[in-house]
Parts: structure tokens; sequence; C-alpha cells
């Protein structure tokens, strides 16, 4: 007989008190319940119920294996979740939380992507510039740029953010290229608050895990909370900005920025997948999670 039905059976002869009450809850007749409870106590070697014409309880041995039973059953329905997540195609709504500047710069032109890859899924992207109750806001997956990461949460790294330093033509026509991190004192430099006014440099020769850098307290007229504020008034040539790539990379390749101090690294900032739960995870999540991770790449 079949030995994880058999745990079943025993398994809900416990909770529901009956061989009759588990043989119909899992559409068998109580006969048959009777059967595969006595062949999991015959391979186990032990007796596991004791059953009169009115009682029936757990042994010792019975008490002792139910917990074990409840976890390998637990497992095998894990495992078949699993398998059926990977075979099933991703539908549904899936709500997407991020950063207003993540959102804008990069993640909707990613999930147009994602919802044209799987058409029958549909996109709800949830944007703010603080942190989200992933169960309270009904979040499926929320993104975050940055190393800080919340505790209770569920964090897949999808890609490593690079920070540029930059600043439009007009402004370096009036004031200067900077060429070393040291010149910066001398600019107006556009800083985030969040981040503060320490700008840190190393070479790419240097070890970035001993934190070998150069640290740079810049000043300026401007400051904002948001990265695409930022982003706005280094194009409108007000000053110096330290902005992540994904918010620049299209203003540099068209000439409206120009990257700066090339020649030194900035730290990088993770941009992470976060969710509440590895269990159970749905398929629409979880193939979006990979779709990220391959288009980020």
């Amino acid at each position: 007989m079949d030995r994880f039905f058999a745990m079943r059976v025993f398994v809900d002869v416990v909770d529901l008190g009956s061989l009759t009450a588990a043989a119909n809850k899992l559409g068998i007749s109580r006969a048959m319940a009777t059967r595969y409870i006595a062949s999991l106590e015959k391979s186990l070697g032990i007796r596991l119920l004791h059953r009169s014409s009115r009682s029936l309880g757990l042994t010792s041995a019975g008490n002792d294996i139910l917990p074990y039973c409840r976890q390998v059953l637990l497992l095998t329905d894990e495992i078949d979740s699993v398998v059926m997540s990977k075979n099933a195609e991703p539908h549904g709504l899936i709500r997407v939380a991020s950063s207003i500047s993540f959102g804008q710069s990069y993640l909707a032109g990613a999930m147009s992507r994602y919802a044209a890859q799987y058409p029958k899924t549909s996109v709800e992207m949830v944007l703010a510039d603080r942190a989200v109750n992933l169960i309270e806001e009904r979040i499926d997956l929320a993104i975050q740029v940055g190393n800080e990461l919340a505790p209770g949460v569920i964090a897949r790294l999808l890609a490593c953010c690079p920070s540029v330093v930059c600043a439009a033509p007009s402004y370096l026509a009036r004031k200067g290229i900077p060429l070393k991190p040291i010149d910066l004192i001398k600019h107006n430099c556009l800083n985030h608050t969040r981040l503060g006014n320490i700008w840190r440099f190393g070479t790419p020769s240097d070890s970035l895990e001993s934190h070998e850098f150069e640290e740079v307290s810049v000043s300026g007229n401007f400051a904002a909370n948001d990265t695409m504020v930022l982003l706005h008034a280094a194009l409108a040539g007000e000053g110096i900005a330290h902005l992540p790539a994904f918010t620049t990379t299209a203003h540099i390749s068209a000439g409206a920025l120009v990257h700066l101090l090339p020649g030194y690294s900035m730290p990088e900032l993770g941009i992470y997948a976060l969710y509440a739960s590895r269990k159970h995870l749905p398929v629409t999540t979880r193939t979006l999670v990979d779709f990220l991770t391959d288009d980020m790449s």
C-alpha cells in the first residue's frame, strides 16, 4: 500500500478522532482506512492506535511517530506545490512596489516586457519613496535599491547598481571639470538628503571589501529627498549630482550628462526583490523574480 497515503490516513484519524471521519474526508471506505493503518503499523513494526468498538487513541509509539508523519506530509505537499507551480503558466494580478525613481527609470519598462512575455498576467505598480508593508498593503513583490534590508522579509539580490557622478555640459563649461574627488569641494554638488553629503570614492584597484575609500565632504545650494528631482536639476545645469546609474545611463549616452571621475569607483547599491515568505511562492511572483534577474544581467 502507498505508505505516504497511509501516513495521511493516520494523521487524519488522529485529528478527526475516528476512522469513519478520516475515511469520509479522504473519499475511501472505513474498511480501507483500517487496512491503511494496519499496513503502516506493519511496515513500522509498531502499534500506532488503541482501537476498540467504543474508543480510539494513540499508543505511546504512535504519539512519538505522529510529528514525523506530519513533517513528511508537509514536505510532500510542498514538493507537489513546487512541481505544480513550475509547470503552471503565470496568470492573474501581481502588485509590485518600488521607489519612484526606480519605477520610472527602469521598472515600468521591465514590467511591460514581463506582461508581453506572460499575457495572462496583469501588473499594478505601487511607487513610493518609503518602506512598504508587504502583507498589509497586499504587495506581492517589492524592489529595493539599497543595502539596508528590513528584518523579517525574504530578500533576493537581483543585480548590483553602480553610482555615477555626473553633470550637464553647460555646468562644466561654466565651472570646469573635476579631475580628482577632492576637486568636488570647489563645486556646487546636488545632495540627496537621505544619503548625506559625504561622497566616497575608491580606485578600481582598491579592495571594496576592505572599504578603502576616500571620503569627500561636498556642499551645494540644492538638496532633495528624491532622485528624479536631483536628476532634473543636474540636467538643467545646476550642479554635480551623485546618482544611481539606472537614472543616468540614457542621458549620458545622449550627451545630456557627462560621466565625471570615471577612473574612480563608488560603493555599489544592491537591487533586491523582497517578498514575505518562501513558502508556496506564487508562480507569477517566482517567474517575475527570475525575469528581472535575467533582464538586469
